[in-house]
């Protein structure tokens, strides 16, 4: 099969490989859509390292056919559509008894400990299957569509952690596509306004289309201004970061009004340190968490959002790649051409 193997930062080569053997417990499929992470551009370029193997098949967000099935798999059968929850929690440790399977002691995951969605064919490994990650997909929802069911489950999990209520004014800062899944989210559990700010012009029009109430273009207006007009004059009550630029989370928490929650969604690289003033959160009692992952019931969630139709996929997705334009794909993300970039076969 034809693979997108890893070879360290900025060396991603396409290359002939073995297509993978199952056993009896595991299942195969090939992969018919995959999506490009701003996490598979952080690993691209060497900023994040935790369990990305050399030489690998990186990606985590694929949808695809079942074309192998092992002898002792019960629940799927050949020509099965699905997707892939890439997090395999343990199910033991502390953190899976303890509602935080996401965050798992001991998690492994498909695109990282093993091979990912950059290719023909992936291997669902037993403990995959065990955990009900391996999920069959509507035959309404095109494949496009429906790759981006793991990226918004990781953004349902963010919208919990930042507690979005009806009646609030949510503040996103980053229109890339997982700024656009939140702001539909927002939208989704009542928000009376949401507000997005985004340099790219091309992203804040998308955003308007996904549902934001004003489109901030912040080098040339000031998005504190708007929210306080927005608010009578006492903030939002959600920021949720986006994008992963630690100079922008002291702004973004003097966003907020008293009480309110600042969420950091985004990755952030590894060892670059970001300053916040206490006092904002000591005076305001803001609550600044963070967000990881997904969880299987997150999957599930997200899957039901686009399969009735509550989810404007064409506003997330830039399509029309394929494996031979992996490196394309990957560098349009990074540079902010397009929206997410999905990879067809």
């Amino acid at each position: 099969m034809r693979a997108a193997i890893f070879h360290g930062p900025n060396n991603l080569k396409l290359e002939e490989v073995k297509k993978p053997e199952i056993n009896e417990n595991e299942v195969l499929v090939k992969v018919n859509a995959s999506a490009v992470c701003g996490t598979d551009v952080r690993i691209f370029e060497g900023k994040k390292t935790k369990g990305v193997r050399t030489p690998s098949v990186i990606g985590h967000e694929l949808v695809g056919t079942v074309v192998e099935v092992g002898a002792q798999v019960k629940d799927f059968f050949e020509g099965d559509r699905v997707g892939v929850m890439p997090v395999i929690p343990c199910r033991k440790c502390y953190y899976c008894l303890n509602g935080r399977e996401n965050v798992c002691a001991n998690r492994t995951a498909i695109g990282y400990e093993y091979d990912g969605g950059f290719a023909e064919y992936v291997r669902i490994p037993s403990a995959a299957l065990e955990a009900g990650n391996l999920v069959k997909i509507p035959d309404h929802l095109s494949f496009e569509q429906a790759v981006i069911t793991e990226p918004l489950a990781c953004c349902v999990n963010g919208q919990r952690k930042a507690n979005v209520k009806m009646g609030d004014v949510v503040v996103v800062i980053g229109g890339g596509p997982i700024g656009l899944m939140h702001v539909q989210l927002a939208k989704i559990a009542g928000a009376k306004s949401v507000i997005l700010s985004e340099p790219i012009g091309h992203r804040r029009e998308k955003a308007l289309l996904a549902g934001a109430d004003f489109a901030v273009n912040p080098e040339n207006e000031s998005l504190h201004d708007l929210v306080l007009s927005e608010t009578d004059g006492l903030g939002a009550d959600v920021v949720i970061m986006a994008i992963g630029v630690p100079f922008l989370v002291n702004s973004s928490a003097n966003l907020l009004k008293k009480g309110g929650t600042l969420n950091l969604f985004a990755g952030f690289t590894n060892g670059v340190m970001s300053e916040i003033d206490p006092n904002v959160i000591h005076y305001n009692e803001i609550t600044v968490n963070g967000t990881s992952a997904l969880t299987r019931a997150d999957y599930h969630k997200s899957l039901s959002l686009i399969a009735s139709g509550q989810i404007n996929t064409e506003v997330l997705t830039t399509t029309g790649y394929t494996l031979d334009d992996i490196e394309q794909a990957i560098l349009d993300v990074k540079n902010g051409n397009g929206m997410k970039t999905v990879i067809t076969q």
